[in-house]
């Protein structure tokens, strides 16, 4: 149950809505025994023939004199009625009170509903936030263990599970109980002595209920876990499409599709029957309570004890108020099982420890003003060794080159350097100062980015160039987008820096989005540029003009570039080469063709003169 505690948590702001809730319902409960409690007049209306004396009730001032008194009031005043206009105005008198008293009961009924709809809302608006918000928080690492599909499983299919299986249950909480109480009460006051066997129900229920709940937060887990498998299926079925129909792959993806919907329909069945069981079974255990309570209640009757066949037949409608709540609560008790299972998936990612944050003693940072520089660095990602003793310094200004075959480390090395992943051995220094030492928000802020994948979002052009800076004008934007030569193919579009550019740039060329990424990095204005691969993904037209735009981008600029096509970093001021985790060979260009290694083995390979 710890689970929905914690959502419960999540109500606070809302506690205003709580109590409107907890009093509607109040009054609803207290309308609803009202109406019921008027059986009792109206059958003696219709059966009882005889004259009784009427005296005017008084109230003791007792508060548990107080039910007697309202009844007693009630009864003088039928007496009154039928005194003075017979039993059929009597009659009538009640029948408007129970029609009033009915109205009052649903009006308060929808009242409570009404108020408690915000804090249901507000509940799943809240944690739909903390998720994102977690999202957003957590390192590129912890999503290299998750699958995307998973993640958003969680978001979407998780979060409507708790909403629909636990935030329905909450006005609950409030009115199921407090209608049992109340008619336990009354049940009390009526026959004691009768109202034992009523406590009969509760704890074989319990024990059925949670026998029920148990097995199935066990197999609502595992269907939550199987749809994540589902989702994660079909995003990657959607990003890899091309890749499928080109290698007449679908029939295999089919395959596995369809053996994953298959587990995930017989859990869900399993699910689904365990759910829908506790209802009958609590229902055939409340009517054979009722039988009992039938059997014993009548004798006492026939027995002539003193307790009247019209208070017995409004005991046993007073008695049946509680089965529909109980049964309500057995069910919500089976509901919080399955939120629980859910909600233990959506606090999994809440409570992912995140290590990329800023140290207590962190620091500000203004301007990058001197160097770059890696210190005997060492990185693994898990037991896999990925960097091994690297020693270098960028200068303000400077262009450092990585060069080297795929899994050598290059985009590692640049990963280290924004912080998405931190350091294991050794350091990385910005101006002297250890990149943990300086504010995260601060460190990114020196840093402009511009990768072999364009990444977009869907929204307009002049949205995603301003990304780095909201603020930015339309003027300051078109600036940018010159610098990286994409205002001319910008201008064309129906409906230029407002065009929407669809899911990851899908309405743009490798070319133009990639002259977009550039055109954020230019707006951003950072001092220190990574160019991971940028035009590795490029025909030889594209090439040129985003080659021309870098160029202008990284100018004046330190540039720790990346890059495939060596023909691109001919002009570095030092070429990097890296070799299994390894710096293999440095120099410039020139003095690596003449070392006549690894990087003159790479430039031939690439007929490069």
């Amino acid at each position: 149950m710890k689970p929905f505690y914690r959502i419960l948590g999540y109500a606070k702001p809302y506690k205003a809505y709580v109590i409107l809730n907890v009093v509607f319902n109040f009054l609803a409960i207290l309308f609803s025994l009202i109406s019921i409690g008027l059986v009792i007049p109206v059958l003696e209306v219709i059966f009882e023939n005889q004259e009784q004396e009427l005296v005017a009730p008084v109230y003791s001032g007792d508060f548990m004199d107080i039910i007697d008194f309202a009844k007693e009031t009630l009864f003088y005043e039928v007496g009154i009625r039928i005194a003075e206009n017979g039993q059929v105005a009597a009659l009538f008198y009640l029948c408007i009170l129970i029609v009033i008293a009915f109205f009052l009961k649903n009006l308060f009924r929808y009242l409570a509903l009404y108020a408690i709809t915000p804090l249901r809302n507000g509940i799943t608006k809240d944690l739909r936030k903390a998720l994102h918000d977690k999202i957003l928080e957590l390192p590129i690492s912890f999503f290299t263990e998750q699958r995307k599909g998973d993640v958003i499983s969680r978001m979407t299919t998780d979060l409507k599970e708790i909403e629909w299986s636990v935030l329905m249950i909450i006005e609950m909480i409030f009115r199921e109980p407090l209608m049992i109480i109340s008619s336990l009460i009354i049940l009390l006051t009526m026959s004691p002595e009768l109202t034992v066997f009523v406590f009969i129900l509760l704890p074989v229920v319990a024990l059925v209920i949670t026998f029920i709940g148990k097995s199935l937060k066990r197999s609502s887990t595992k269907a939550q876990i199987k749809m994540g498998e589902i989702m994660s299926q079909t995003e990657e079925n959607l990003s890899g499409l091309k890749v499928i129909k080109a290698f007449n792959a679908e029939e295999l993806k089919r395959n596995l599709f369809d053996k994953t919907i298959g587990t995930y329909f017989r859990l869900m069945n399993s699910v689904m029957r365990k759910n829908d069981m506790s209802s009958p079974i609590s229902e055939f255990i409340g009517v054979l309570v009722m039988a009992i309570i039938i059997w014993y209640g009548g004798g006492l009757v026939l027995e002539d004890n003193g307790f009247e066949s019209s208070a017995f037949i409004a005991y046993i409608f007073f008695f049946y108020q509680i089965i529909p709540p109980a049964k309500a609560l057995s069910k919500a008790s089976n509901n919080v099982q399955r939120g629980n299972a859910s909600a233990d998936r959506v606090f999994e990612i809440l409570d992912a420890e995140n290590p990329i944050q800023d140290n207590p003693d962190s620091q500000p940072f203004a301007q990058f003003q001197n160097s770059l520089v890696f210190e005997n660095l060492n990185f693994s990602y898990g037991d896999k060794r990925v960097l091994s003793n690297i020693n270098l310094e960028v200068e303000k200004g400077k262009m450092l080159a990585l060069v080297g075959q795929s899994g050598s480390g290059k985009s590692t090395l640049s990963n280290l350097v924004p912080r998405f992943y931190d350091v294991e051995e050794g350091s990385i220094r910005l101006d002297g100062i250890e990149l943990k030492n300086i504010r995260l928000k601060d460190l990114r802020g020196q840093m402009g980015m511009v990768t072999q994948e364009s990444l977009l979002f869907n929204e307009s052009i002049h949205y995603n160039i301003a990304l780095g800076k909201p603020d930015a004008t339309r003027e300051e934007v078109i600036a940018a987008a010159e610098i990286a030569n994409a205002h001319e193919f910008i201008e064309k579009m129906e409906e230029g820096y407002d065009t929407n550019i669809g899911d990851g740039g899908s309405k743009l060329s490798g070319g133009q989005k990639q002259r977009i990424s550039i055109a954020r990095a230019v707006l951003k204005n950072p001092p220190i540029l990574i160019l991971d691969e940028a035009t590795s993904a490029l025909d030889t037209e594209s090439e040129k003009l985003v080659q021309d735009a870098l160029f202008k981008l990284m100018k004046n600029r330190t540039s720790l570039v990346i890059a495939h096509r060596l023909s691109t970093i001919q002009h570095a001021d030092e070429i990097v080469v890296m070799d299994e985790g390894r710096i293999a060979e440095r120099g410039n260009h020139q003095e690596l063709l003449d070392k006549d290694g690894i990087y003159k083995r790479l430039v031939e390979m690439q007929k490069f003169d």
